[in-house]
């Protein structure tokens, strides 16, 4: 229910949209629910995730706190604000550490979405868990139908995104986080074909031609950072399920699995191409149409970084890059169209938070570094597919921060959750999940007394 909510609602990053009310609404009412009918989880395992989200959200408290007019005053950034009170005749009020402590609030209250996704994650028990690739990957096929309605000429107004009337988003309303998210599905394909060393079946096929959808839709989106994650989606894929390949075909002749692959490549190389000549790569024509001159993410580059230095090490306060963009915003970069973030999460970031930020920022990039090492130098172990799988997925959300702010999504805020929960490598408890509705405090009937 949760997932098929944020499918429904969660791809908008913008706090007065209606999506949001829906998917935060949900996550409370399931937590409610979860309160009385759900054991409590074990939180052993998924440690390191739980830390750094009760960080995140102390922090966003933190700059909630009414300060003193003298210490606010002395936090970098704030003197052209001391004019209001100073025009009026008032006195200098205590404010908050965040310069737009509404926009801090909203952030400190998306955090539901992560909150909740990591009770239900900690909550699966062995079944459950083996079904979570399953129906990830459904919801990424289902939206990548979606967009591909988009791209026919369909219109498919979601009233609960700001989605932009004309271009392919799927259930999101940015193309690039919607690129990301069918980037997932590259990776999910063979891992789920292959899941637990189990024989494909009539799931190798399935796979084989929805990563093909994936990068074709990838292609229809636009997305220029989305073809080269599409693309290192497949290698890794690959990487993910060579092992188990191999063994799959170890009764066949050795230049099968050779064959197989470059089949793979080439059919893909050759819709590709398909593609191209009939008009329809519009990630790869914005590519080379695009001058990087005229880009905004380059062109506000240098102001972003002014404000970096201008608000560090207290920063800004989180959420509030649009309006305080405004205030630096030169004449140069004035247009009909606003900034709303600074298409560089990982530098948004230390702007809202400043060295608090960074620090926090250090430590998730240093957990994922160390765990990710861990899991890759296993081999072709299928135990450590899903920790691999986890680390895949948290590096596709870096890369992809570089230029956007896809984890501003309550969509993407889930599969964070779920990606470092299986990089966590969590144990699977089946048997401490059971639902207080069904378990008893009674000994069983096969229990010594």
């Amino acid at each position: 229910m949760l997932l098929v909510t944020l499918w429904l609602a969660g791809g908008a990053s913008r706090g007065e949209v209606l999506g949001q009310v829906v998917v935060r609404g949900v996550c409370w009412a399931l937590l409610a629910m979860a309160a009385l009918f759900v054991a409590p989880p074990s939180w052993t395992a998924v440690r390191p995730v739980l830390f750094l989200l009760c960080a995140a959200f102390v922090l966003a408290l933190v700059q909630l706190i009414p300060l003193p007019p003298n210490l606010w005053q002395a936090l970098p950034g704030r003197a052209p604000f001391l004019e209001a009170a100073a025009a009026s005749g008032q006195s200098q009020p205590w404010r908050p550490w965040s310069i737009v402590p509404g926009a801090t609030a909203n952030a400190a209250a998306s955090l539901v979405v992560p909150f909740t996704t990591l009770f239900f994650m900690a909550s699966l028990g062995d079944d459950e868990r083996s079904w979570l690739p399953g129906v990830i990957l459904a919801l990424i096929t289902g939206a990548m139908l979606v967009g591909l309605l988009q791209f026919s000429g369909a219109n498919l107004a979601n009233p609960l995104i700001n989605d932009s009337p004309g271009e392919v988003g799927g259930t999101f309303a940015n193309r690039n986080h919607f690129a990301l998210f069918v980037a997932f599905g590259c990776l999910l394909a063979p891992v789920w074909a292959f899941l637990g060393g189990r024989q494909p079946h009539w799931r190798g096929p399935v796979a084989i031609a929805l990563v093909l959808l994936f990068v074709l839709t990838i292609l229809a989106t636009g997305s220029r950072a989305g073809m080269g994650l599409g693309a290192l989606g497949i290698a890794i894929g690959l990487a993910l399920t060579r092992g188990t390949i191999k063994r799959t075909l170890a009764r066949y002749p050795r230049w099968v699995f050779p064959a197989i692959i470059s089949g793979v490549v080439a059919t893909t190389v050759l819709l590709v191409a398909i593609s191209i000549a009939a008009d329809r790569a519009i990630s790869i024509e914005r590519a080379l149409t695009i001058d990087p001159g005229q880009d905004m993410r380059s062109r506000g580059l240098p102001t972003v970084w002014a404000m970096v230095w201008e608000y560090f090490p207290a920063g800004s306060g989180l959420g509030g890059f649009d309006p305080l963009f405004r205030m630096h915003e030169p004449f140069a970069l004035l247009k009909f169209t606003f900034f709303n973030h600074a298409h560089n999460d990982l530098l948004e970031v230390v702007l809202d938070a400043g060295l608090p930020g960074l620090l926090l920022l250090l430590a998730a990039l240093g957990w994922w570094i160390t765990a990710s090492v861990h899991a890759w130098r296993a081999g072709d172990d299928p135990r450590y597919t899903m920790q691999r799988l986890g680390s895949a997925i948290l590096l596709f959300v870096v890369l992809a921060s570089v230029f956007d702010y896809p984890a501003r999504t309550p969509m993407m805020m889930a599969m964070i959750i779920v990606a470092g929960v299986w990089l966590s490598g969590a144990p699977r408890q089946e048997s401490q999940h059971k639902s207080r509705a069904t378990s008893s405090a009674l000994p069983s009937s096969d229990q010594h007394l």
